[in-house]
């Protein structure tokens, strides 16, 4: 055993040494023969590189360059809620929740659609409305967005000026808040919100709130001063592809305060749960 502890003891310098020399001059023997280094600050006067270039031919260049894409043109299609509800007292409805955009990282335009259509008495559109937004990355997860809504339906139609705010909140909670004022000079904001939790890497739980409120009465679309109406929901989604999922759920909305009071007065319903059956889908 002594024997032992007088050669570890013997051998401890040049282990020492061996450990300094890898990690020191060594070093280089280590790495490729045609390794350089490259600063990853471009020199004085010069722009910064956007891309690093893949097959090149002979001595690779391009060590340490990171691929940006913040000048390059995207686009995409989103249906956030493509669903069949299922209504008390027998009501069916189709919903809608879609957008599309095309840019870049800090500049966007944005066209939204919303609406549902009641699948009995000759499937009547009951609400239909669409967005032009100029969207601006103005943070980190953050876009400042302003435009237009029109207003199909309810009647008459209507026109606003949009002014909001789309993003991640703090624990990754996606936001959209939006301020409107109308042609009649009414002002609302309706605030959605939604998070995604993810049970495995393709099973996941979307709970969201959804919430209006209004700044005057404006009673021919059921609206009076103060909050309106909340919703809330709850879907269970299951991703096929990242692209396509189908999902069911539930969602249940109530109208609130003065515009419950006078609903409720007018012989209307303040309250309606409904089962969901729907797609989830991007391209």
């Amino acid at each position: 055993m002594k024997m032992i502890v007088w050669m570890l003891l013997a051998l401890l310098p040049a282990l020492t040494l061996a450990a300094e020399g890898e990690t020191g001059n060594n070093r280089s023997g280590r790495l490729p023969a045609d390794y350089q280094d490259v600063p990853t600050t471009p020199p004085e006067g010069k722009e910064i590189r956007k891309y690093a270039e893949d097959g090149q031919e002979g001595t690779q260049q391009n060590f340490g360059v990171q691929p940006i894409h913040d000048n390059q043109v995207f686009a995409t299609f989103k249906a956030d809620r493509f669903e069949h509800q299922w209504r008390e007292h027998g009501v069916e409805v189709f919903l809608w929740d879609v957008k599309s955009w095309v840019g870049n990282d800090y500049h966007k335009l944005y066209l939204k659609s919303e609406g549902e259509l009641f699948l009995d008495n000759g499937s009547k559109v009951e609400e239909a409305e669409v967005e032009l937004l100029y969207s601006r990355n103005i943070a980190k997860f953050w876009d400042l967005q302003a435009g237009i809504r029109h207003d199909f339906e309810p009647r008459p139609q209507r026109t606003f000026a949009a002014l909001g705010m789309q993003g991640l909140a703090p624990y990754w909670f996606e936001v959209d808040a939006t301020a409107y004022l109308s042609e009649d000079g009414d002002a609302s904001v309706k605030i959605e919100a939604e998070y995604e939790l993810m049970l495995t890497q393709r099973l996941v739980v979307i709970p969201r709130l959804e919430s209006g409120f209004s700044f005057q009465d404006v009673p021919e679309y059921e609206q009076w001063q103060g909050m309106t109406d909340v919703t809330l929901g709850a879907r269970l989604l299951y991703h096929l592809r990242r692209e396509f999922a189908p999902y069911i759920g539930m969602t249940w909305s109530r109208k609130i305060a003065e515009t419950a009071n006078n609903v409720e007065k007018a012989g209307g319903d303040i309250d309606d749960r409904a089962v969901v059956a729907g797609l989830k889908f991007w391209f």
